[in-house]
């Protein structure tokens, strides 16, 4: 029986409920093995960011080498990448391994507030990362700043920016509507085939520390299983929606508590 196994590459959060901490659990929680590779060192906790450590674009290469030199890797997810060197690493690393699926999260605000992305590190995202990914998961706000545009405030206007960002060389975007209002959260998907809206009831709760690192990390725990794109997405949409669901059975911090990864299990 072979192992499903997916690679998170992404920052850490000191508060176990975002970046590395969350895509482990999420791995964990859906029967997929989980390998790390660790861009960034953050102080943060429920309220917010105090501090971050950059690890070494050299040190980024050796942890992804010695991942996949001897681990069979059947999904990426990458998250935080906070400065050019780093980002160049990580392409490189994917041009000398060719994993099979990619998921980028371009994360570029935490759920705090705090920017996590260094302005001369959003171009570099751009041109050099984006194109590798299979799929990329920016929220309606990460979208309009990836694009340098005003946030979307139409479904219309989502899409075409979802247009926008496929030609910058990736092949599926799913836009992420949690920022937005009504009854329901809409998440789009855009591919070469055309938009799928996926929607959920929207779950009142302040705990939504680590959502978006969390889905793209189901995301790809789903890819490493051998589930096509659409079918992980809407696996991983049910199972973080769940999460956030039961994410008020925590106590967990003053501000914005975690998820509940775990929700199948206790």
């Amino acid at each position: 029986m072979t192992t499903p196994i997916a690679l998170t590459i992404a920052g850490s959060d000191s508060s176990g409920g975002a970046g590395i901490q969350a895509d482990l659990k999420t791995f964990a929680a859906l029967g997929v093995y989980g390998a790390s590779v660790i861009t960034a060192l953050t102080a943060q906790n429920t309220t917010g960011v105090s501090g971050i450590h950059q690890v070494p674009a050299e040190f980024v290469t050796a942890q992804i080498d010695a991942v996949f030199s001897d681990l069979d890797v059947g999904a990426v997810k990458i998250g935080m990448v906070a400065h050019p060197p780093v980002i160049d690493a990580i392409v490189a690393g994917l041009a000398r391994w060719s994993p099979k699926h990619v998921v980028l999260d371009p994360v570029m605000v935490a759920t705090s507030g705090d920017r996590l992305l260094a302005a001369e590190a959003i171009e570099a995202l751009r041109s050099k990362l984006i194109p590798c990914a299979a799929l990329i998961t920016p929220n309606v706000p990460e979208a309009a700043a990836l694009l340098d545009e005003p946030v979307a405030a139409s479904e219309a206007a989502i899409e075409s920016q979802g247009r926008r960002l496929l030609a910058m060389g990736c092949r599926a975007v799913l836009i992420k509507g949690g920022h937005g209002q009504g009854a329901e959260s809409i998440d789009y998907l855009i591919d070469a085939n055309g938009t799928v809206a996926l929607a959920a009831p929207r779950i009142v709760t302040q705990n939504t520390h680590g959502t978006g690192c969390s889905l793209s990390s189901a995301i790809a725990a789903g890819l490493a299983k051998g589930e096509g794109l659409e079918t992980a997405i809407r696996n991983a949409k049910a199972w973080i929606s769940a999460a956030i669901a039961a994410a008020d059975r925590f106590s967990v911090g003053h501000g914005h508590g975690p998820v509940h990864h775990f929700h199948r299990f206790y």
